[in-house]
């Protein structure tokens, strides 16, 4: 994977960590069809690496991402509004869909304004780590739009009927410090912090059991529909799971105080 410095999405792979960089800082990484195609591209490519072990998805400049360029937007508006949404077909659902449909850890960098679809984005991850000065918000109510971007669903599942409403209606911002009490992220750290952080925790989740972790996201994200489905879903993983080389392997250098090497097999 490479990138020129004049994409609008850069991809780099080390040891395993694939970091995909929204790369507009100028337009606080505003959402145009070039970065977006760039992006959903970058993270289909990501799929299929078998190199690939997880992921840290960061943003240049001094925000994470603002959502839809709306100039881009104006100009596809005026034109029809059937043209203008289509990117939500085109572009978003295909874009949360890869992002939370990969096999692999994703961590979230995020700094300064996450908006919109920016939000959208940062909530497909499995882990977001936030820098204190970062804010979130809906945003769509004020231009007349209702949500996209799965904001809907990852809302009200992470906070409730109630308070995702309030959000998606009132747009209100969400400090960084908000969104750790409320769970929306996993960790606040000062901004000079952000990248060192969260390069580490997604180094880490390289090295670690990605076979596990592949489940781990299966649970989470396909909740069951009760106990015993939750209970008969665990049976099969862990069975499946227990007759990996990466169990053997950790539980022999558990036995010898050793560190284990993980395979992803």
């Amino acid at each position: 994977m490479s990138a020129t410095t004049a994409d609008p999405v850069r991809v780099t792979c080390d040891a395993g960590l694939v970091t995909i960089t929204l790369s507009r800082p100028d337009a606080a990484n505003a959402l145009n069809t070039a970065l977006k195609h760039a992006l959903l591209a970058a993270i289909r490519e990501t799929a299929t690496d078998r190199a690939a072990r997880a992921v840290l998805l960061r943003a240049e400049g001094r925000h994470f991402c603002v959502g839809q360029d709306l100039a881009e937007h104006a100009d596809a508006l005026s034109q029809s509004p059937e043209i203008a949404m289509g990117t939500i077909a085109e572009h978003y659902n295909p874009l949360i869909t890869a992002l939370a449909g990969l096999e692999i850890p994703v961590v979230a960098a995020i700094n300064g304004a996450c908006v919109g679809a920016g939000f959208g984005l940062a909530l497909a991850a499995d882990i977001r780590i936030a820098a204190a000065d970062a804010s979130f918000a809906t945003a769509f109510t004020g231009i007349g739009l209702a949500s996209d971007s799965g904001l809907s669903y990852s809302l009200v599942r992470g906070l409730g009927e109630s308070r995702a409403t309030g959000l998606l209606m009132l747009g209100d911002k969400v400090t960084a410090e908000q969104a750790e009490m409320w769970g929306l992220v996993h960790r606040r750290v000062p901004a000079a912090q952000l990248a060192e952080t969260a390069r580490v925790v997604a180094t880490r989740l390289a090295n670690g059991p990605t076979a596990a972790y592949a489940a781990v996201k299966d649970l989470v994200r396909n909740g069951a529909a009760d106990l015993p489905d939750a209970l008969e879903r665990e049976r099969e993983i862990q069975e499946r799971l227990g007759a990996t080389d990466d169990h053997r392997a950790a539980v022999s250098a558990f036995l010898a105080k050793t560190t284990p090497e993980f395979k992803g097999r």
